[in-house]
């Protein structure tokens, strides 16, 4: 009677693992959730684009100088106020990432290629409303409601890995 009970609760496992197993992320979803980048090559003042979860990242190695503007704001004069360094890893202040989604309706601002308009505050500019992010992209002008989100992401070695 034992024996018959163990071959049972075997075979309901049996048949009930393939539906459980089905329910996890299949590996091109799991594929997705992060993205590893080697930044070793992006020189100061340059920026690049990748995807992550199918939505455009830009990764911007700052010049001091971008630097100093972002951290120079009067939080008072922002929507969404935010300091610089809330939006930047400590000892990494150089390197801003933040998902390349306006905020207004979704649109891909300008900015990341060399001669594209950035707008008044050296940062990004979305061309279909005319919203404008700063240095640290967070929103500075038009009807953007909030900055320009950063996803979770971190450093190893010349590398970062985001998600």
């Amino acid at each position: 009677m034992l024996a018959t009970g163990a071959i049972g609760a075997f075979g309901v496992a049996a048949v009930a693992w393939p539906f459980i197993d089905q329910m996890n992320p299949a590996q091109d979803v799991l594929a997705l959730a992060t993205s590893e980048v080697d930044i070793s090559k992006v020189a100061v003042g340059q920026s690049i684009t990748v995807l992550w979860r199918g939505h455009p990242v830009f990764i911007r190695h700052r010049t001091p100088e971008e630097i100093k503007a972002a951290e120079d704001v009067n939080l008072a004069d922002l929507k969404d106020p935010q300091p610089d360094s809330d939006r930047v890893k400590k000892g990494k202040e150089e390197w801003l990432i933040v998902v390349g989604v306006c905020t207004h309706l979704g649109c891909i601002p300008l900015g990341q290629k060399q001669g594209d308009p950035r707008g008044e505050f050296g940062g990004w500019f979305c061309p279909c409303h005319g919203s404008q992010y700063d240095t640290s992209g967070r929103i500075r002008k038009g009807p953007a409601p909030a900055n320009l989100a950063v996803p979770p992401y971190d450093f190893e070695d010349s590398k970062v890995k985001i998600g």
